[in-house]
């Protein structure tokens, strides 16, 4: 405890912790870099969402030991995050395993059902994705990704280079 006033302290703490923690993470993120908090997989993700779980922890600490081993753990969470990132751009074995397949859900306009019960995806969910996306007509949508992270993406207009679709399963 810092004050004998409990309500204090527990301003004090809550303040101080929080901010030491905080700059704690941009520090850790500075060093392994932007990457930390993508969304590019569900690995990354996962990492994200832990991290923000664990200086939440660091900010309602107790005592030191719990606060370091907070700050530990994000340490150690983002490093892994990294190394993990460099495994996967050198060896596409590891990358197969370590992340999730892209999968194509629509095809230049329509609905591909065995993908959409394969992934429990609602036809009502793409189109509110569509309609996000400005899609006007669904002779328009090229293709409709559910990405590695849970992101749909819509792909609409003219014509759609292939290329974009490199990665993607296109039949389950």
């Amino acid at each position: 405890m810092f004050f004998s006033s409990v309500p204090l302290d527990t301003i004090v703490r809550a303040a101080l912790l929080s901010t030491i923690a905080l700059i704690w993470v941009v520090f850790v993120v500075r060093v392994i870099g932007l990457r930390a908090f993508s969304k590019m997989t569900s690995f990354d993700f996962v990492v994200t969402v832990a991290t923000g779980s664990l200086l939440a922890g660091a900010s309602q600490a107790t005592n030191w030991s719990n606060f370091a081993q907070s700050c530990l753990a994000i340490t150690t969470l983002l490093s892994v995050q990294f190394v993990v990132a460099r495994w996967r751009r050198v060896s596409d074995r590891f990358q197969k395993l370590s992340q999730n397949t892209p999968i194509l859900l629509m095809e230049n306009g329509a609905f591909l059902p065995e993908a959409l019960r394969r992934t429990r995806v609602a036809r009502n969910d793409i189109y509110a994705k569509l309609r996000e996306a400005n899609v006007l007509s669904l002779a328009d949508v090229r293709a409709v990704v559910l990405e590695t992270t849970g992101d749909i993406s819509v792909l609409h207009g003219p014509a759609l280079e292939t290329e974009l679709l490199n990665g993607v399963r296109t039949r389950v």
